[in-house]
């Protein structure tokens, strides 16, 4: 019943690592007095602005948490509180969040029953920067001032069109945007969850168990943005509020029941049960208005979707003389997500182990200390897609520049959306042979897993004929596909005493995927589904899905080069020699974003009352899509006869493309990397203070270094395409902690 008392402060600094490789003014200016239009030539300026640096800032953070825990007679507590001030490396981005935890633990009914209940409560508050600052950043000519020297557009220079209002098609200022807009929101969230375990008078091995739990979320907000700014100047400004609440709840109950049978050396572990979770997300609807209150954009209709999943289940353990382990698992899940027909999945799975290093024949090897073998079968189902409703009719609200007009007013319309009402769960078989091992005394200690994962009706977005479904994009279930692999973790002691020790382990994990089957092509010579949209043009693609090819193949024209290594603009290998280029001549590039081979590492050393530690990984033989560079380094980009000019990237310098290449091979580079995820060293200075308060002090870099070939900000891109203008910071932090 003693109280304990904690406190935590985490306090660090955020850097941004570096930026959008972009002409400098000098270049700029060089470039378009050489190779402009009078026109061009004429709107430069004589400033050198970095934009980059001009909207980004050294991030500082600290949180704070103080926990009190203890006892009353017999009801165990634990009371948190917490405090977080966050602010971002994009100026005007922040972020406070204060909230509490309070945790109950009481034994009742002479402790057979266990009660564990948790209630969480924080209140966010948010200053979200405009994100279209980033991009702004990325494109804005650098020949220019931050500000113009008068009033107009709250005196940020700005391109303007001759009738002076601001250039349509131009990008905005980029500090004009951060500073000129205020969009802040409050959200309020609650977590509380309890669990009843009983074990039954009857039957002490029987446990009853009552898991529910809720999260709610209640958020508002509002944005504005003044009259004057050139960002919605024509519409008079932004003065808009909004709302969502969300909504999570779970209930499951099920029963444990453990027994051993020492005559015959087993023993066994029986667990079933039954759960139910829900989840709802509604927000009302609001007018579009401007500063003056003018209502821009009537309220459409308000938002609601929700879906449910349940789930009955069953697992059996059974372990005979610490040898032989065996367990067998089955459950069924329903989702909302598809139809009566199709809702239910059953997925059963097994397992077995083998404790060889326990046999009699294995004593006799005093360096093996440890030997299992592992042999695992199991079906899972997968239904986490984007849409609550996907294979019934329903409707969604058109855009505002969709609206139909009655008399004076634009009114909404309601758009149907395409569906499949055979769309069902997408299922993941899972082959799996494994050994777990430890020699001289566990010093050297590992796994070597290998496996195979064959998934059928995967689901995904594909492109349709236009007409045929309401829509030219639908989420169906399209295919098959096989992962196979394997994965090697090792770890190694290599100091362990009263005073010091120091360990190392990694990680290779080496995976083939493929795809086998492709149930929506429209014939034999259809070479696959196009995915994989990038910035640029209209519609364009750079990847596809084709049998016997890894997901997401890059899909490409073949690059020609000069004698020197240079691209040579719009030259592509003619592939069936028809003297034509066009789209028969692209082919799937000879590399694809999955990695073959990820890395991991880490060492953790202690010396009395010092400790520290790194970790490290890396992924090799991916590629990523630059299309940061295919859309923006070329000369096209400047702006023509458009009444603005926009900066290109330091790519233009080595290809001189005029016109944007979008489908080229160039822009597919290497992505290997290794990156140096946090370097940390601690020191525990004991009992302080007249011996009544325990101090440690922590200092840890996360995200100190990364090596990489590829040419853009990160070489770890999520899919494969990166069209990324936000860098990711590298943060200092450093850690108090004190124990009373």
């Amino acid at each position: 019943n003693k109280l304990n008392v904690n406190f935590s402060t985490n306090n660090s600094i955020s850097q941004v690592t570096g930026f959008v490789d972009v002409l400098s003014a000098d270049q700029f200016r060089d470039t378009v007095t050489a190779h402009g239009n009078a026109t061009q030539i004429g709107l430069l300026g004589e400033s050198s602005t970095d934009w980059q640096k001009e909207i980004y800032q050294t991030g500082i953070s600290t949180d704070n948490n103080l926990s009190l825990s203890g006892g009353v007679k017999n009801l165990p507590y634990r009371l948190g509180l917490e405090y977080n001030h966050t602010e971002g490396i994009l100026k005007t981005s922040q972020l406070d969040r204060v909230g509490t935890t309070l945790n109950l633990s009481p034994e009742l009914l002479n402790k057979h029953l266990k009660v564990d209940a948790n209630a969480k409560y924080y209140n966010v508050q948010n200053v979200f920067a405009n994100q279209g600052a980033i991009g702004s950043a990325v494109t804005f000519d650098p020949s220019q001032t931050v500000m113009s020297g008068d009033t107009v557009y709250g005196g940020y220079f700005e391109w303007i069109s001759g009738n002076g209002n601001p250039n349509a098609l131009a990008p905005r200022n980029p500090v004009g945007l951060l500073d000129q807009r205020n969009d802040e929101s409050s959200v309020n969230r609650f977590i509380g969850n309890i669990l009843l375990d009983y074990g039954t008078h009857f039957l002490p091995d029987l446990h009853l168990f009552v898991n529910a739990g809720i999260d709610m979320a209640d958020a508002s907000g509002s944005v504005f943005v003044p009259a004057t700014a050139a960002s919605d100047f024509l519409r008079g400004g932004v003065n808009n509020v909004y709302e969502q609440s969300k909504r999570n709840r779970v209930l499951e109950t099920y029963f444990n029941y453990k027994h051993d049978l020492k005559s015959i050396k087993s023993s066994f572990d029986v667990t079933g049960g039954y759960s139910f979770q829900y989840w709802s997300t509604e927000s009302p609807a609001q007018p579009d208005l401007n500063v003056a209150g003018d209502t821009i954009t009537p309220p459409g209709i308000p938002f609601f979707t929700d879906n449910a999943l349940m789930s009955f289940y069953g697992r059996l353990n059974y372990n005979l003389a610490e040898k032989y382990l065996i367990t067998a698992t089955l459950r069924e899940d329903g989702s909302s997500r598809f139809s009566p027909d199709t809702r239910w999945g059953l997925f059963p799975s097994v397992a077995f182990a083998w404790r060889m290093s326990e046999e009699g024949f294995f004593k006799d090897i005093q360096a093996l200390s440890f030997l299992k073998l592992r042999l695992g079968w199991g079906i899972t189902g997968q239904q986490d897609i984007y849409s609550d409703y996907p294979y019934i009719a329903n409707y969604s609200e058109g855009t505002s520049t969709a609206q139909y007009l009655f008399g004076d007013t634009y009114y909404y319309v309601l758009r149907p959306d395409g569906y499949d009402p055979n769309i069902k769960w997408e299922e993941t078989m899972s082959y799996n042979v494994g050994l777990d091992f430890g020699f001289h005394n566990n010093r050297w200690n590992g796994s070597l897993d290998f496996y195979k994962k064959i998934t059928t009706d995967l689901l995904s977005v594909i492109p349709i004929p236009a007409g045929t479904n309401f829509t030219n994009q639908l989420l169906t279930n399209v295919g098959s596909m096989e992962n196979t692999g394997a994965e090697l973790t090792l770890n190694y002691v290599a100091i362990d005493n009263e005073s010091t020790t120091l360990e190392f382990g990694g990680n290779v994990t080496v995976n083939k995927n493929e795809i086998t089957k492709l149930n929506v092509l429209a014939n034999d010579d259809d070479p696959g589904i196009l995915v994989g949209g990038i910035a640029g043009g209209v519609g364009n693609t750079i990847q596809i899905q084709s049998v016997g090819f890894p997901t997401f193949t890059y899909f490409t024209y073949e690059q020609v080069y000069a004698e020197d290594g240079s691209p040579i603009e719009g030259e592509y290998v003619d592939q069936n020699g028809d003297g034509v280029i066009n789209p028969d001549d692209l082919i799937r590039f000879d590399g694809n974003p999955a990695p073959d081979m990820f890395l991991g590492f880490f060492a953790n050393y202690t010396h009395n009352k010092w400790t520290a530690g790194m970790s490290v990984r890396g992924e090799f033989g991916g590629y990523v899509y630059n299309n940061v560079n295919s859309s923006l380094g070329n000369y096209f980009n400047v702006g023509s006869t458009k009444g603005y000019l926009a900066n290109m990237t330091t790519d233009y310098l080595n290809t001189v493309f005029q016109t944007p290449q979008y489908l080229s091979d160039y822009y597919v580079e290497k992505a290997s990397y290794i990156r140096l995820d946090n370097i940390y060293v601690g020191y525990n200075f004991g009992r302080v203070i007249a011996d009544k308060v325990g101090l440690a002090l922590t200092a840890i870099v996360q995200n100190a270094l990364v090596v990489s070939s590829y040419s853009g900000l990160d070489p770890e891109v999520a899919g494969g395409i990166d069209n990324n203008f936000y860098p990711r910071p590298r943060t200092y932090g450093l850690n108090l902690n004190l124990q009373f």
